[in-house]
């Protein structure tokens, strides 16, 4: 992949001497330029659109200030600035973040092929053109699962050079962050979103110059030097999302959490979660973990469905592998009624009443899981019973 357009492109923004730009990916796969005009913003830099994941993206301008106090923090954070590997999509935050971080170090980032997709190969081919003593890269918990499940040598050779690897995106489930460590890996879990320039509390806790709070409902508001500037385009949407209070400026975030004594973040899940079925408020976070317990699941998504009888019926899409109970001649169908029936006997009122088994989740290109995707087939699956 030609990343030198983009980089010169952010270099120049950087620099003020040229316009934003928003970068995405061409039909073949290669990087596309495009210099966006910010009215309004000053110092724009960047724009990122969110992922999607939950309706219409917004177009995020981010600025040299807040690019330059993120880069800076994580630099600390890691314990210094080396070559980055681009393992992501480009359109997004944590893409762009390779760059821009590889631009306030000096270093030259190398990027791999993603036309044809993530694959443990082309990442391992990729790594090993790195000359930086110092290296780092980002990733997905779904591309991390990938390179461990590799029976190559050399992917796990590659991946244990790395100084740090950053795991966003999306939760990483307890047994995959195990299994890194138990591998030898140098994996920091990160949350952010695009309003924060990213990633911005590593680890649980919050970078160098990063705010964290809960409000009085449990949602995560951020501040601090790495916030977004706003949307573009969109005064409501962010007038909503950005405040003023307490002599700073947040961003809400839809995500509830809780802080430990040591001021460590652990994050719940999605604020609107909860689905209320018969009466009765079943938190999605709480009963996909539970989901994910089960031998042969690999990952699990669950969300509400309309329900005549219920209002909003508990429904779950699930990764699974090898053979689900009662697998055999009734296929996919009798597979999904097995699971559900396996998980009444043991989750009672919070067991999924339609479960829906595949593969894999339903991913995004960032690498979170295309929530509307899946509930949409949730959806018809549960009205077609």
């Amino acid at each position: 992949m030609n990343i030198e357009p983009a980089l010169k492109a952010l270099a120049a923004a950087l620099h003020g001497e040229g316009p934003a730009v928003e970068l995405s990916a061409g039909p073949d796969g290669e990087p596309v330029v495009t210099p966006v005009p910010t009215p309004g913003f000053e110092d724009a830099v960047a724009v990122v659109r969110t992922s999607g994941s939950t309706g219409t993206p917004k177009a995020t301008v981010l600025t040299v200030d807040a690019l330059a106090a993120s880069s800076m923090a994580t630099a600390f954070a890691l314990k210094g600035e080396g070559q980055w590997l681009l393992a992501l999509p480009l359109q997004y935050v944590a893409g762009v973040q390779v760059l821009v971080r590889s631009l306030f170090a000096g270093t030259r980032p190398w990027a791999m092929d993603l036309s044809g997709g993530f694959t443990a190969e082309g990442f391992t081919a990729a790594a090993l053109e790195l000359t930086d003593n110092i290296r780092f890269t980002s990733l997905v918990p779904t591309q991390l699962q990938r390179l461990l499940a590799s029976p190559s040598a050399d992917t796990l050779a590659v991946l244990r050079r790395f100084n740090g690897i950053l795991l966003g995106g999306a939760p990483a489930s307890a047994e995959l962050l195990e299994s890194a460590r138990d591998a030898g890996l140098r994996v920091v879990t990160t949350y952010g979103a695009a309003e924060t320039c990213g990633g911005c509390v590593y680890d649980g806790y919050p970078l160098e110059g990063v705010a964290l709070r809960l409000a009085e409902d449990g949602r995560i508001h951020l501040g601090g030097a790495t916030l977004a500037a706003g949307y573009l385009g969109a005064a409501r949407q962010t007038a909503e999302a950005f405040i003023e209070e307490d002599s700073g400026r947040w961003y809400r975030t839809n995500d509830l959490g809780t802080l430990d004594d040591d001021g460590r973040l652990t994050v719940l899940g999605r604020a609107d979660d909860v689905i209320i079925t018969g009466g009765v408020k079943v938190s999605a976070a709480h009963v996909q973990a539970e989901l994910e317990k089960s031998d042969g699941v690999t990952a699990a998504f669950v969300a509400g469905v309309e329900s005549a009888k219920w209002g909003q019926a508990v429904a779950a899409y699930v990764a699974v592998s090898g053979s689900a109970p009662g697998d055999g001649a009734g296929g996919a169908a009798r597979d999904g009624a097995a699971w559900a029936e396996e998980w009444h006997r043991t989750l009672g009122l919070l067991a999924p009443k339609t479960v829906l088994p595949a593969g894999e989740l339903i991913m995004l290109a960032n690498g979170k899981p295309d929530r509307l995707a899946m509930i949409e087939r949730l959806n018809a699956l549960h009205q077609g019973k």
